[in-house]
């Protein structure tokens, strides 16, 4: 399978550091919601909706799976076909007509990749000799990092939206949309979902939940398990139009010599980031904690507290490599 992401295999199931929908199972019996899960961006992506008749939700989510397949198979990096790969077989010969999704996801990154002085930065694409999982894990030669280091710079991106060209300004250049991509798509989803009259919902992607409304009169329910212990919730979260968004060294990764090995990438170094366990957020709207949480793995606990500074309507929990636990808004 080609998708946006590779397989998480650290944490056990494909949850990740979020168990959505606690308490959920009674409401799963009625007949007028509806659950659906498919295998999509490298991870289990689950729909809960509730809608007046199961014949019409059925039809919603599955039009909202279609959506997000559809650009999935438009911004993955491991399908020949995708934009994504269009860009980088152009990389530093010219640019390619990108649709307004990709762009706007293109503008995102950097934006980001500014705040965060280049802790966030797409054009760590061009380490790819890593290979997270467990059963085929390989670590890159320092020499080859150190290479392809030089293509690593988000200001090389290039992007006209007046236009919608966009390209890569150096050959070899490649980018992971990763973790910017993700929200996005699942937001498309839910879109979808509430243009076929689904006011109820939730669509759960691994790490991140965006909900709608509630679940039978009541909000829904998200757990938060700890990094090292993910058979333990260390908070419990209760939202209704809001978007709960993580990042963590659970994911996609393998220990070897008693070091763990991520897929947030230092894209200075081209190894895994150091410092930050893992970031959960939780804002009305994804647009500004898209990508936030990779940023903070990188940049680190401090830097990832002056990034969340401005965001006042933004609630955050870091957890740092000592296991010490940071919060604001509703877990101050």
């Amino acid at each position: 399978m080609t998708h946006l992401f590779q397989r998480r295999r650290c944490l056990a199931g494909l949850g990740g550091l979020l168990v959505a929908g606690l308490g959920m199972r009674p409401a799963l019996a009625s007949p007028d919601v509806h659950h659906a899960s498919r295998i999509l961006m490298g991870t289990r992506v689950d729909i809960v909706a509730q809608g007046e008749g199961p014949g019409a939700t059925a039809t919603a989510v599955q039009a909202a799976f279609a959506e997000m397949q559809r650009l999935e198979r438009m911004m993955s990096r491991y399908r020949a076909d995708s934009l994504v790969s269009a860009m980088h077989r152009s990389a530093g010969r010219g640019l390619v007509q990108a649709p307004p999704e990709l762009v706007s996801v293109l503008q995102r990154a950097a934006e980001l990749s500014q705040l965060s002085e280049g802790a966030f930065d797409i054009t760590v694409g061009a380490y790819h000799g890593w290979s997270f999982d467990p059963q085929d894990a390989h670590v890159p030669a320092l020499e080859d990092l150190r290479r392809e280091r030089r293509l690593v710079d988000f200001r090389d991106v290039l992007i006209h939206p007046a236009t919608g060209l966009a390209g890569l300004g150096r050959p070899g250049m490649r980018i992971d949309l990763g973790g910017v991509a993700k929200l996005p798509i699942l937001q498309a989803g839910l879109r979808v979902l509430e243009q076929h009259g689904v006011h109820h919902a939730m669509v759960n992607g691994g790490g991140d939940v965006l909900t709608r409304g509630q679940l039978q009169g009541q909000d829904w329910r998200v757990g938060i398990r700890d990094p090292r212990a993910p058979e333990r919730l260390i908070h419990t979260v209760q939202v209704r139009d809001a978007c709960v968004a993580s990042s963590g060294d659970y994911e996609r990764c393998f220990v070897r010599d008693g070091r763990r090995y991520h897929h947030v990438l230092n894209p200075r170094t081209g190894m895994p980031s150091r410092g930050v366990r893992g970031v959960v957020t939780v804002s009305r709207q994804p647009g500004p904690v898209n990508g936030l949480g990779a940023a903070i793995m990188v940049a680190g606990a401090a830097a990832g507290q002056h990034l969340l500074s401005p965001l006042r309507e933004v609630d955050s929990l870091i957890v740092d490599a000592d296991a010490r636990i940071t919060t604001t808004g509703r877990w101050h």
